[in-house]
């Protein structure tokens, strides 16, 4: 039974800020040591080296542990941040580049290297041209840049519908190939 899981976020009541008269006592290896007075088990974790923590259990009767304090929650730090490591990798996120109609070579080159390497770390891609006054009546330049930027990338990403028109913008969704042999994690 993990009673380790009812405090998450939250710092536990450590030796002297536990105030119940008796607690249940549970040694490091998990083993119950049974009912005991606060001070009978604060003697006998500083006796063993340990922190008396208070890890749940009712309120007249709390559930209290020995432990090293400052491990577990070296530990449990560790842990959520790589639980958050996952979580990201996992949501790969969206990422949305604007482009012009009249875009330069050298913005349109680095806008591709900022895209391959996003592609490259598994995020979606979101390249957008936006039209602005009398480019609206010429949207066949604007599919061009975009068609141009998919060629570009076509190593690292492939689109997943063709070119769609909403508003004042064109955009396309470039989604990043999965490479061959390369090994989850």
């Amino acid at each position: 039974m993990e009673v380790l899981e009812i405090a998450k976020g939250k710092d536990l009541f450590i030796n002297e800020q536990i105030r119940a008269k008796e607690v249940l006592v549970i040694g490091p290896n998990g083993e119950q040591l049974g009912v005991k007075s606060r001070s009978d088990a604060l003697t006998l974790a500083s006796a063993a080296g340990f922190d008396l923590v208070q890890m749940g259990g009712k309120p007249e009767q709390p559930v209290c542990k020995l432990m090293d304090y400052s491990k577990y929650k070296y530990e449990r730090n560790k842990k959520q941040k790589e639980a958050l490591k996952k979580q990201k990798s996992t949501n790969a996120e969206t990422k949305e580049f604007r482009l012009s109609v009249k875009i330069d070579v050298h913005d349109f080159n680095t806008k591709v290297n900022q895209v391959i390497k996003y592609l490259e770390k598994g995020h979606k891609i979101k390249a957008t041209v936006r039209f602005r006054g009398r480019e609206l009546a010429h949207t066949e330049l604007g599919r061009d840049v975009l068609d141009r930027f998919v060629e570009a990338v076509k190593d690292y990403g492939m689109i997943k519908d063709k070119p769609v028109m909403e508003n004042r913008n064109m955009f396309v969704m470039i989604m990043p190939i999965k490479k061959e042999g390369k090994e989850n994690g």
